[in-house]
């Protein structure tokens, strides 16, 4: 397991990026990927893995809804 700092952004439709609704929050998982599908409540669109080792997942409802997850170790 490797101990992460996650930063989960909610996006609404409305309000897009800017008014995000952020959680930042640490812990030690198996892998980013598993910890999206258990905790997460859309499935994953997008995952973009960063030249730092840092990983972002975004998830979404297809209608404008997204949740966007930040993980950096």
């Amino acid at each position: 397991m490797k101990e992460y700092e996650i930063i989960i952004e909610t996006i609404n439709p409305c309000g897009g990026d800017r008014h995000s609704q952020q959680e930042i929050i640490e812990a030690n998982i198996e892998s980013p990927e598993a910890f999206v599908k258990e905790k997460g409540r859309f499935p994953i669109i997008d995952k973009i893995e960063n030249p730092d080792g840092g990983v972002v997942i975004v998830t979404g409802d297809g209608k404008g809804y997204m949740v966007r997850y930040t993980f950096s170790e």
